[in-house]
C-alpha cells in the first residue's frame, strides 16, 4: 500500500501539469489560429476591395453607356437609316457587355442578374422600337423613339441604383 501511495505521490500532481499544460496551449493555438485567419481576411480584403470596387465602377459605366440617351449620342450619325441605327446600337451595346463580362466575378449573383436584365431589355427596347416603324424610316426616327421611352423605371436605372447600393455597402 505504501507503494500505491508513493507512486500516486508523483504521477497525480504530473497528471495534473500535463493537463493544465494541455488545455493551456489548446487555448493558445485557438487564438494564434484565429489571429491568423484574422490577418488572413485582412489581406484578403486589402487586395480584393479595389478590384471590387474597380468592377462596380466598371458595370455602371458600362450601364451608363448602355442606357439610351448616353447612346444614341455616341452612335447617332443623321444620314443612317433606322435600320443601319439599330445594328450600330446593338452592335455597341453587345461590344459594352462583352468588353466587360469578367467583372461578373467580384460583384454578387444578383448584381449580374440585374446587369443581364438590363442588358437584355435595352436590346429589346431597340428592337422592337425599331419593328415599330415603318419600312425605310430615318436614323432620326428611330433615336427620336428611343428617347421617347419612360426610364425612370427601367431595368438600367434599377441595376445602376443596385449596384451603387452594393458598393456602399464595401465599405
Amino acid at each position: 500500500m505504501g507503494e500505491i501511495f508513493y507512486i500516486l505521490r508523483y504521477t497525480v500532481p504530473s497528471i495534473i501539469v500535463f493537463i493544465t499544460a494541455w488545455f493551456l496551449l489548446k487555448e493558445f493555438f485557438q487564438q494564434e489560429n484565429k489571429k491568423r485567419h484574422a490577418d488572413l481576411m485582412s489581406d484578403r480584403m486589402r487586395i480584393s476591395l479595389p478590384l471590387r470596387l474597380q468592377a462596380y465602377e466598371r458595370l455602371v459605366l458600362f450601364l451608363e453607356r448602355i442606357s439610351p440617351n448616353n447612346l444614341i449620342m455616341r452612335v447617332y450619325q443623321p444620314d443612317l437609316t433606322a435600320a443601319e441605327l439599330q445594328k450600330l446600337l446593338i452592335r455597341s451595346i453587345r461590344d459594352e457587355y462583352t468588353h466587360n463580362l469578367s467583372q461578373q466575378l467580384y460583384i454578387s449573383p444578383r448584381a449580374w442578374e440585374l446587369i443581364n436584365r438590363a442588358y437584355e431589355e435595352s436590346m429589346g427596347q431597340i428592337n422592337s422600337l425599331a419593328s415599330a416603324l415603318k419600312e425605310g424610316a430615318t436614323g432620326t426616327e428611330l433615336s427620336g423613339k428611343i428617347l421617347e421611352t419612360d426610364l425612370e423605371r427601367s431595368a438600367t436605372k434599377t441595376a445602376m441604383d443596385f449596384l451603387k447600393s452594393e458598393a456602399r455597402k464595401s465599405f
